[in-house]
Formats: C-alpha cells, structure tokens, sequence
C-alpha cells in the first residue's frame, strides 16, 4: 500500500483507511516486462483488473470510490523490437481530457466497501478524444500511473470548505503502464493469454509455439466472484467481448438512463398497424400463372396470425440508437 504524498491533514474518517492492492504478484510480473493496456476507440477494459481491499473506514459514514490517470512523463515512446526496449520517440502529445472514473457503487456505507474487493472491472481506456461514454481517455504510446481515491462523503452543509479533508488517495507503483493500440512486447501477449480466464480460446487453440507461460488464475482472485466467470469460459473470446461491450455501458450513467435507453416502449416492439404479410405472388406476380407445383408454396407462411410474430421479427424494426449505441460504436 502506498499513499500519495503531500496530502496534508485529513478527516478522521479518512486518514486510517488503508488500500491493499489485489492480485499484486501479477501486477509486479507484468511491471518487470514493462506493463502495456490496449487502448481503443470503443474503449478497452485494463486487465490485470484494478482490485483493491478496503481497512479503516467509518462502517456508518458514506464514501464514494474513483480511480484517475496521469502521465508518468512528458515523453513519447516507441518500442525496439530489435532490442526488445522502449525508447523515448519526442515530447508528448497534448494532454488529453482530465477524467475520473466513479465506481458504480458509489456512493456506499463503509461497511459495504469493507466486506468485500473492490473492483474496477467496468473502467475502459480509451484513445478517441470525442469520446461521450465517460470512459478514460489516454494517448497511445505514453505512460500513465494510475491513481485510487477514497472521498468522504461530508454530510455537511458547507462540505466544500473540507473539500481538501475529506479525501485519500493511493499509488502502487507496479501499475503504471504504456497506452497501446496493439502489444508491442510480445512476452507481455503471452503472460495476458496465460493469466487471463477470458483468454481460454487461445490457450485451448494448440498454437504451442504463439506463447510458452503455463496458464494460471489470477492471483488474489475471490472465490466468490469466480461464479461470474463461468459463462464466459464456455465462449470464444470474440463472443465474450462482444456480450462484454453489449452489458458493460459508461460508469456516468444512472442505472435509470441506462434501462431507458436499452429498453425500447413495449409499442415499439409491435408490428405497424399498417404491417402487411409479403405473399409468394406478390413477389413474383408471374408466379399465379405458373402451373401448380406438388409442393406447398411460401405463401402458406403468410397465414399465420398476426399476433404470432416473433420477438425477434419485431426488434428489427428498431434503430440501432434504440439499443444505446452511439455513431461509430462498435462491439469488441
């Protein structure tokens, strides 16, 4: 555990919380590679994931949790792959937009944050600087430490005068790492496929030679949370990101936004009332003169009732802005 230095004094309720950071063994291996985190367009979750354990809160008091990122350097790097180093390339690029990323239980009796490992596994870095989904906007090719807040909700009237007070923030060093858009150590590929459960595909792909670490479950990992990895392991990793993208959506979102945006009115779901069944011969109106076939025509299929249409026939009637997708979004 590591705090950030030069905080000053701090409210009660905060100056004894302490932060262990989970899985760390792992995070320090990726750190002596030299740590790397894909960053997209669409956005991409961090793996390892940031995971923390809680100590020292106020069970009673309110607290809200949030992670940002700031540049380690004012470089811009490249990676030698004839060296397997990374090397300054310039000065960096314009900072890009400051955000922070809430975590979505916030914010939560301290007892809440306490009983269990807190997990960032919603946060995704992204490099489009138009981002609108709240995700963490970061420049490929820099370095970026993260850093955790705990913030004491001051119940307060003029809370903002404590604003100084009220807050703790924490710094592990072995998770700095460079913005990508593609891994550049190889060996970083590797360790990602052998420590991540999501990468099951590739290691049961028996491309032996593509990496060569033993595969391994994430150190730290709580034995309750690893029910919630059980439907994913029955997938391809392109269905898993593509139902990860489906189900995750902005940390700024009210759970209420959200159901109101995923979630068209039942009438939109319901056939036009000027809805007509295509017929065989409306098609192809030379059909009717042709002679009778001894099998039964497509036709047959329009005299169903109307009332039997399927779910699925009648969200294809739906824009895609009905299912929350902005311009430009795609699945991962």
């Amino acid at each position: 555990m590591a705090e950030a230095a030069g905080q000053g004094p701090k409210n009660p309720c905060v100056s004894s919380v302490t932060v262990q950071l989970e899985m760390k063994a792992l995070w320090e291996e990726f750190n002596q590679l030299g740590t790397e985190m894909i960053v997209t367009k669409a956005g991409r979750r961090m793996f390892p994931t940031f995971q923390v354990k809680i100590l020292g809160m106020d069970s009673r008091a309110d607290y809200a949790l949030l992670m940002d990122f700031v540049p380690l350097d004012d470089k811009r790097y490249r990676y030698a792959f004839h060296s397997s180093a990374w090397l300054v390339a310039g000065r960096a690029d314009p900072a890009t937009p400051g955000r922070v990323h809430f975590h979505p239980d916030s914010p939560a009796k301290g007892a809440q944050w306490m009983r269990q490992i807190v997990s960032f596994d919603k946060l995704k870095l992204t490099n489009n600087l138009q981002d609108d989904n709240g995700h963490i906007i970061l420049n490929s090719m820099h370095r970026y430490q993260p850093r955790f807040h705990v913030v004491f909700v001051d119940p307060r009237r003029d809370s903002e005068r404590y604003a100084q007070e009220n807050f703790k923030s924490f710094v592990f060093a072995e998770t700095q790492f460079t913005a990508v858009t593609a891994y550049q150590n190889h060996r970083i590929t590797q360790l990602k496929i052998a420590s991540n459960p999501f990468a099951k595909g590739f290691r049961e792909s028996g491309d032996s030679d593509s990496w060569t670490v033993s595969p391994r479950t994430p150190l730290g990992t709580p034995a309750q949370s690893l029910s919630s990895f059980s439907p994913c392991l029955l997938k391809g990793p392109m269905e898993q990101e593509k139902d990860a993208n489906k189900a995750a959506a902005s940390s700024s979102r009210t759970p209420a936004r959200l159901h109101h945006q995923l979630l068209a009115p039942p009438q939109a779901l319901l056939p036009p009332a000027t809805y007509r069944p295509l017929t065989y011969q409306g098609l192809y109106p030379a059909a009717s003169r042709a002679r009778p076939t001894p099998y039964p025509l497509p036709s047959t299929q329009a005299d169903r009732p109307q009332a039997d249409l399927s779910l699925s026939a009648g969200l294809g009637l739906l824009p895609p802005t009905a299912l929350g997708l902005g311009p430009g979004q795609e699945h991962q």
